[in-house]
Protein backbone atom coordinates (compact mmCIF):
# COMPACT_ATOMS: atom_id res chain seq x y z
CA UNK A 1 0.00 0.00 0.00
CA UNK A 2 1.14 3.47 -1.24
CA UNK A 3 0.89 6.37 0.96
CA UNK A 4 1.56 10.24 0.75
CA UNK A 5 1.90 11.78 4.27
CA UNK A 6 2.98 15.51 4.73
CA UNK A 7 5.81 16.00 6.55
CA UNK A 8 5.40 18.64 9.32
CA UNK A 9 7.51 17.20 12.04
CA UNK A 10 11.07 17.03 12.96
CA UNK A 11 10.95 13.92 13.24
CA UNK A 12 9.74 13.20 9.65
CA UNK A 13 12.32 15.83 8.22
CA UNK A 14 14.98 13.69 10.17
CA UNK A 15 13.57 10.54 7.94
CA UNK A 16 13.56 12.59 5.25
CA UNK A 17 17.37 13.74 5.86
CA UNK A 18 18.38 9.90 5.90
CA UNK A 19 16.87 8.66 3.13
CA UNK A 20 17.98 11.84 0.93
CA UNK A 21 21.50 10.53 1.94
CA UNK A 22 20.91 6.96 0.63
CA UNK A 23 19.24 8.03 -2.73
CA UNK A 24 21.18 10.77 -3.55
CA UNK A 25 24.40 8.23 -2.55
CA UNK A 26 23.40 5.89 -4.92
CA UNK A 27 21.75 7.50 -7.84
CA UNK A 28 24.06 10.77 -8.18
CA UNK A 29 27.32 9.97 -7.51
CA UNK A 30 28.02 8.56 -10.68
CA UNK A 31 26.64 10.97 -12.82
CA UNK A 32 28.08 14.32 -10.33
CA UNK A 33 30.68 12.64 -8.11
CA UNK A 34 30.95 12.43 -4.75
CA UNK A 35 31.97 16.06 -3.84
CA UNK A 36 29.24 17.62 -5.58
CA UNK A 37 26.70 15.06 -3.83
CA UNK A 38 27.69 15.77 -0.25
CA UNK A 39 27.49 19.68 -0.94
CA UNK A 40 23.92 19.38 -2.18
CA UNK A 41 22.33 16.72 0.10
CA UNK A 42 24.28 19.71 3.29
CA UNK A 43 22.86 22.42 1.05
CA UNK A 44 19.41 21.00 -0.14
CA UNK A 45 18.52 18.32 1.83
CA UNK A 46 19.96 18.60 5.29
CA UNK A 47 17.12 18.88 8.38
CA UNK A 48 18.44 22.39 8.30
CA UNK A 49 17.75 22.79 4.87
CA UNK A 50 14.89 21.57 4.69
CA UNK A 51 13.26 23.17 7.71
CA UNK A 52 14.23 26.90 5.96
CA UNK A 53 12.48 25.50 2.55
CA UNK A 54 9.71 24.80 4.52
CA UNK A 55 9.46 28.47 5.85
CA UNK A 56 9.95 29.52 2.18
CA UNK A 57 6.78 27.78 0.97
CA UNK A 58 7.91 24.27 -0.07
CA UNK A 59 5.71 21.65 1.13
CA UNK A 60 7.48 18.35 1.77
CA UNK A 61 5.70 14.55 1.59
CA UNK A 62 6.88 11.30 2.97
CA UNK A 63 6.38 8.27 0.61
CA UNK A 64 5.74 5.48 2.53
CA UNK A 65 5.28 1.73 0.45
CA UNK A 66 3.62 -0.69 3.47
CA UNK A 67 4.12 1.72 6.27
CA UNK A 68 7.88 2.43 5.46
CA UNK A 69 8.98 5.52 4.70
CA UNK A 70 10.92 4.89 0.90
CA UNK A 71 10.95 8.41 -0.79
CA UNK A 72 9.79 11.89 -0.53
CA UNK A 73 8.75 14.87 -2.83
CA UNK A 74 8.57 18.05 -2.25
CA UNK A 75 7.08 21.33 -4.45
CA UNK A 76 5.79 24.71 -3.66
CA UNK A 77 3.19 26.84 -5.28
CA UNK A 78 4.99 29.30 -8.17
CA UNK A 79 2.16 31.99 -10.37
CA UNK A 80 1.45 29.73 -13.06
CA UNK A 81 2.47 26.13 -11.75
CA UNK A 82 3.27 23.69 -9.26
CA UNK A 83 7.06 23.38 -8.94
CA UNK A 84 8.17 19.57 -8.04
CA UNK A 85 11.37 20.30 -6.44
CA UNK A 86 11.96 16.91 -5.04
CA UNK A 87 11.03 13.27 -6.08
CA UNK A 88 12.91 10.80 -4.87
CA UNK A 89 12.30 6.91 -3.86
CA UNK A 90 14.69 4.65 -2.60
CA UNK A 91 16.25 1.98 -5.70
CA UNK A 92 14.63 -0.90 -3.53
CA UNK A 93 11.44 -0.02 -3.89
CA UNK A 94 11.19 1.56 -7.74
CA UNK A 95 9.11 -0.30 -9.94
CA UNK A 96 6.16 -0.50 -7.56
CA UNK A 97 4.01 2.38 -9.07
CA UNK A 98 5.76 4.92 -6.14
CA UNK A 99 7.26 7.92 -8.21
CA UNK A 100 3.81 7.60 -10.41
CA UNK A 101 1.56 7.60 -7.80
CA UNK A 102 3.71 10.89 -6.53
CA UNK A 103 3.75 12.52 -9.54
CA UNK A 104 0.08 11.98 -10.01
CA UNK A 105 -0.63 13.22 -6.49
CA UNK A 106 1.12 16.13 -7.90
CA UNK A 107 -0.77 16.78 -10.73
CA UNK A 108 -4.28 16.99 -8.49
CA UNK A 109 -2.51 19.09 -6.41
CA UNK A 110 -1.76 21.25 -8.91
CA UNK A 111 -5.61 21.31 -10.59
CA UNK A 112 -6.75 21.78 -7.29
CA UNK A 113 -4.63 25.25 -6.74
CA UNK A 114 -5.35 25.82 -10.26
CA UNK A 115 -2.18 25.91 -11.80
CA UNK A 116 -2.01 25.35 -15.53
CA UNK A 117 0.70 22.66 -14.80
CA UNK A 118 3.63 20.68 -13.07
CA UNK A 119 7.20 22.37 -13.83
CA UNK A 120 10.27 20.58 -12.76
CA UNK A 121 13.97 20.51 -13.50
CA UNK A 122 16.18 17.30 -14.13
CA UNK A 123 20.10 16.72 -14.59
CA UNK A 124 20.79 16.60 -18.21
CA UNK A 125 22.91 13.66 -17.45
CA UNK A 126 20.14 11.72 -15.43
CA UNK A 127 19.09 9.64 -18.14
CA UNK A 128 16.51 7.72 -16.97
CA UNK A 129 14.54 10.22 -15.14
CA UNK A 130 14.36 11.99 -18.06
CA UNK A 131 12.64 8.52 -19.77
CA UNK A 132 10.60 8.47 -17.37
CA UNK A 133 9.36 12.10 -17.17
CA UNK A 134 8.79 11.68 -20.95
CA UNK A 135 6.79 8.80 -20.54
CA UNK A 136 4.45 10.80 -18.57
CA UNK A 137 4.22 13.22 -21.01
CA UNK A 138 6.35 16.12 -19.68
CA UNK A 139 8.18 18.29 -21.95
CA UNK A 140 11.46 19.51 -22.39
CA UNK A 141 10.89 23.35 -22.85
CA UNK A 142 14.50 24.64 -21.78
CA UNK A 143 17.62 24.11 -20.03
CA UNK A 144 19.78 26.08 -17.38
CA UNK A 145 22.90 26.17 -15.51
CA UNK A 146 22.77 27.40 -12.01
CA UNK A 147 25.40 28.16 -10.11
CA UNK A 148 25.03 26.66 -6.85
CA UNK A 149 28.27 27.71 -5.02
CA UNK A 150 31.74 26.37 -4.06
CA UNK A 151 32.22 25.76 -8.28
CA UNK A 152 29.16 23.53 -8.78
CA UNK A 153 26.27 24.14 -11.09
CA UNK A 154 22.99 22.13 -11.66
CA UNK A 155 22.87 21.54 -15.42
CA UNK A 156 19.47 20.49 -15.89
CA UNK A 157 16.72 20.33 -18.22
CA UNK A 158 13.03 22.46 -17.24
CA UNK A 159 10.46 20.32 -17.73
CA UNK A 160 6.61 21.23 -18.12
CA UNK A 161 3.17 18.59 -17.96
CA UNK A 162 0.18 20.65 -18.81
CA UNK A 163 -2.40 19.58 -16.37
Amino acid sequence: MIEIIRATTDQQFLIIEQLAEKIWKAHYTPIIGAEQVAYMLEKFQSFTAMKLQVQDGLEYYELKYNNVCVGYIGFKNEEENLFLSKVYVDADYRGKSIGKKAIQFVEEQARHRNKKGVRLTVNKYNENSIAVYKKMNFKVIDDVVADIGKGYVMDDYILVKSV
